[in-house]
């Protein structure tokens, strides 16, 4: 895989020599993690229900290649974690199909914009496929990677693209923080994190 990476990369005029990014930005809906005749597959509604239970962070994934017509790209994102103190590494999962993800490959970067309880709509409208997701939404580049990093935000990660994995229908990314930061209690609303839990959005109460 890191060969074929490597020849994307070269394709789209990124450099490869000094920090190879194993990347493979290309859909593919129908890559199964086992066969079909390794065990039958849980039930999707079942899966999504019980793990509908699991309450996990919101946060938006943004990313600006200057080549790029269209413009920045970004993505609501549940699936981000930490990963590494040491480097300093945190990882998100993207569905093959995403028509996000090729052009934040094509980048090399992201910010991980961790929103706050307030900023329900805001995820909702990174949520929709198709739309222009950052009209009316200010934003300044990140410090390191130039990334959108989105007004009002509670707290940041900007990164540039260490590692691609395949998972099944996603595929697990991997970034190497080169910069991040949060608000100080005096500057954040005292809101909290926005919280995602069986479908619907919630907040974290002391």
């Amino acid at each position: 895989m890191a060969a074929t990476a490597v020849r994307y990369l070269r394709s789209v005029g990124a450099a490869t020599a000094a920090a190879p990014v194993p990347v493979d930005p290309l859909p593919r809906p129908t890559l199964r993690a086992v066969a079909d005749d390794e065990r039958l597959p849980v039930d999707p509604g079942e899966f999504r229900r019980v793990l509908g239970h699991f309450a996990s962070g919101v946060t938006i994934v943004t990313a600006h290649d200057p080549g790029d017509a269209a413009g920045p790209a970004g993505f609501a994102c549940q699936s981000f974690a930490s990963l590494s103190l040491d480097p300093p590494l945190v990882t998100f999962m993207v569905a093959r199909t995403s028509t996000a993800w090729p052009r934040i490959a094509r980048a090399g970067a992201f910010c991980v914009n961790i929103l706050g309880a307030q900023q329900g709509a805001l995820c909702r409208s990174f949520a929709v496929s198709g739309a222009d997701k950052f009209a009316g939404v200010a934003h300044t580049p990140a410090p390191a990677t130039g990334s959108p990093l989105l007004d009002s935000v509670p707290a940041w990660v900007d990164c540039r693209i260490q590692a691609v994995h395949t998972g099944g229908d996603h595929l697990i990314v991997v970034g190497r923080v080169e910069a991040l930061g949060a608000a100080t209690d005096e500057d954040g609303d005292g809101s909290g994190p926005l919280l995602f839990h069986q479908g619907a959005f919630g907040r974290f109460s002391r």
